[in-house]
């Protein structure tokens, strides 16, 4: 048998390593519409769309369904899925489009999507709780209350600015003083089954600023958010969040995507360049532990307005404790940070021809999905809506959610 050169077999076992190394950030890019997807399969556009409700007794069911299908059509998203509540109790739900295009599964009101970093404001909700039983302090250095946090620059650091981004962590884009860390997030393959395993894909990074002196959004805040609560809970994260948040507010669709225990429930996630291609991709398969409380829970609209009507529950969430976590927060030099962001949620003044909306609200962007959740307070009503697709600007997805309240105002 002829002999390989040594050179040569070198030169190829170096040539199979970084393809194999780079092969998923080439598979992010290509996702992000940078480079090109290699042999891709387009799946054609649906001739029709159905349309679902189980509140078609409503008076304003058939506008809702119509103002969902246009849009649906507008941003060309395979479904759209909607709720609303108002007074604490669900007044209307419905869904148009496909959950699963291939197998013609329409999207229903049980259709689970990602929601993104809305999950924030899932998150925020136990912080809530916690701080309003007196078990957490909103200014102390979370090193009161975990002692073996891996990085010694982070024991400083108050919950108050873990919920208002103003720690200094790190995002997922200046994440290079852990290298790793940034090959598992390009990868997205990794189970991560605890939320303090999970700080591995950013724990060996230097803070980017002095603790509450700067704004920077990052779901790492929340990820480490959710160790601290664990610790403060004294159970882990998700069982915390079950026994605290989702099961008291009948929330039985919302949790982690690698616990899904009806797997058709959930919604497939596809590309189609941000709305502008006419076709759809399958998004390829990822795993989003790694960010579970900050952008990786699971939901329906439903849910997501029982959460939110619940922050208008005097018996649930104190009006002394709303009114902390929905005031946009003060950097140290005394202004409000750019985004309005409050804890775990932003606040917002919408205006259009009709007036004022205020509201508390928070959106998602994910994997193949989108998500949107409004409080409304002077209307006592949440709104919610979401889609198994992306759109290139978020508000071209969330708009829709005003008219859809004005419906039931």
């Amino acid at each position: 048998m002829r002999n390989i050169p040594y050179k040569k077999f070198s030169l190829l076992a170096f040539a199979i390593a970084f393809i194999w190394f780079a092969w998923p950030m080439y598979q992010f890019l290509a996702y992000e519409g940078k480079v090109p997807m290699w042999f891709p399969t387009d799946i054609d556009a649906p001739d029709r769309y159905p349309q679902t409700t189980t509140f078609s007794a409503h008076p304003r069911s058939n506008s809702a369904l119509e103002l969902l299908a246009e849009h649906r059509e507008k941003i060309h998203a395979p479904s759209m899925s909607a709720a609303v509540a108002i007074d604490g109790k669900i007044v209307w739900a419905g869904a148009v489009g496909w959950a699963n295009i291939e197998k013609h599964i329409p999207a229903t009101t049980d259709t689970q999507f990602r929601i993104g970093s809305t999950s924030k404001a899932v998150t925020a909700t136990l912080l809530a709780k916690l701080f309003q039983g007196g078990k957490i302090e909103l200014d102390k250095p979370i090193s009161n209350y975990d002692s073996n946090l891996p990085n010694p620059q982070w024991g400083n650091i108050t919950p108050r600015q873990l919920a208002s981004h103003s720690s200094g962590l790190p995002d997922y884009l200046d994440n290079y003083g852990d290298l790793w860390g940034m090959y598992y997030l390009f990868k997205l393959d990794k189970r991560y089954t605890s939320v303090r395993e999970s700080l591995e894909v950013f724990d060996d990074n230097d803070r980017l600023f002095t603790p509450g002196s700067q704004f920077h959004y990052t779901s790492f805040n929340t990820v480490l958010q959710s160790v601290v609560l664990e610790a403060v809970a004294g159970e882990p994260f998700l069982r915390a969040m079950r026994n605290n948040i989702f099961t008291p507010l009948g929330m039985n669709a919302t949790g982690a995507e690698y616990e899904l225990s009806q797997p058709n429930s959930l919604a497939t996630f596809y590309w189609n360049k941000d709305g502008k291609y006419p076709a759809f991709r399958v998004w390829q398969k990822v795993d989003l532990s790694h960010r579970l409380a900050g952008g990786g829970f699971i939901s329906t609209p439903s849910d997501m307005v029982k959460l939110g009507s619940a922050w208008l529950d005097e018996k649930f969430i104190t009006p002394e404790t709303r009114q902390q976590f929905w005031q946009p927060q003060t950097l140290v030099d005394g202004s409000i940070n750019a985004q309005n962001y409050a804890l775990g949620w932003r606040w917002a003044n919408y205006e259009d021809d009709t007036g004022f909306v205020r509201n508390a609200n928070h959106g998602g962007v994910s994997r193949g999905s989108q998500s949107w959740l409004m409080v409304i307070p002077e209307r006592n009503m949440a709104v919610a809506v979401m889609i198994n697709a992306n759109v290139e600007e978020f508000w071209d997805f969330g708009r829709v959610s005003m008219p859809l309240a004005r419906l039931f105002f």
